[in-house]
């Protein structure tokens, strides 16, 4: 079984009836008109590879599908919420990844929607996985920049060249980290009460005051007394903020903590 992805990109003018399919899915389709919506909505998909293709899906399918059952959805929740003048929530988004959900289950024969996620700017997103769909995934990305040292004072010079290599340097490296904090608000009959209890601006400022002014502009080692025994890997440090999260966000609980030190290294942590 495999997991494919696919990004269908699309924009909206609320205050027309209808926008431009255009011709540039890779900008967004429908194209939008003026100052539109942007947004970015992740099909996910689960199954068997065919052999005869190694194909799990045609992604022009997934492309094809999504834009007949996925993108009027929205463009229908958000034409209706503003043309009454009303804040479209993090509740009505949701609300529409269920709809879209919906429609999308069936359509694709040999494999399963496994997960939607709506983009709602570039570093903040909300998500549904299939196997609970009635829960609801909020994150968002944070970055801060800190110096760490990849060195036991116990191996030799040698053995730590062995084991971290180029950042094996007594004197320590920097990074320009990112951090995605991701929260889960259960399923259940009080969903929708407690999505709409969660609030971003309080939820930032929990992250901020928790763990980034411990992290941003730091000597890993020096300034956060939890390094002066523990090696400020990027495994440690993403065990280190979910320590420092854990039980913060209520009524959302933290699911997930993912941390990158490049483009190209990341780990997530789960909690124990």
């Amino acid at each position: 079984m495999v997991r494919l992805g696919r990004l269908v990109r699309f924009s909206i003018n609320p205050f027309l009836e209808q926008d431009s399919l255009g011709f540039n899915s890779y900008a967004s389709k429908p194209a939008g008109e003026g100052l539109a919506m942007f947004l970015e909505l992740a099909v996910e998909l689960i199954g068997p590879i065919a052999p005869q293709t190694g194909l799990l899906v045609n992604v022009v399918d997934i492309d094809r599908i999504a834009r007949r059952f996925a993108v009027p959805v929205f463009a229908e929740g958000i034409r209706r919420h503003l043309g009454r003048c009303e804040h479209v929530s993090l509740v009505a988004v949701a609300q529409m990844l269920r709809l879209v959900h919906g429609h999308l289950a069936g359509q694709f024969p040999n494999a399963q929607v496994d997960r939607l996620a709506l983009q709602l700017n570039p570093f903040r997103k909300l998500a549904m996985d299939t196997n609970e769909p009635g829960a609801v995934y909020f994150s968002e990305k944070f970055e801060f920049a800190a110096t760490h040292k990849l060195w036991n004072d116990s191996f030799s010079d040698e053995q730590n060249r062995e084991v971290f290599g180029k950042c094996a340097n007594p004197s320590g490296h920097g990074h320009n980290y990112l951090v995605e904090v991701t929260v889960k608000v259960p399923a259940g009959s009080q969903v929708e009460e407690n999505l709409a209890a969660f609030r971003i601006g309080q939820f930032e400022c929990i992250v901020d005051a928790r763990l980034m002014q411990l992290l941003d502009h730091k000597n890993l080692n020096v300034d956060v007394p939890e390094f002066g025994e523990r090696i400020a890997t990027v495994e440690n440090l993403a065990v280190f903020a979910w320590e420092r999260l854990a039980g913060q966000f209520d009524p959302a609980r933290l699911h997930c903590v993912t941390i990158w030190e490049s483009d190209r290294t990341y780990c997530s942590y789960y909690g124990a």
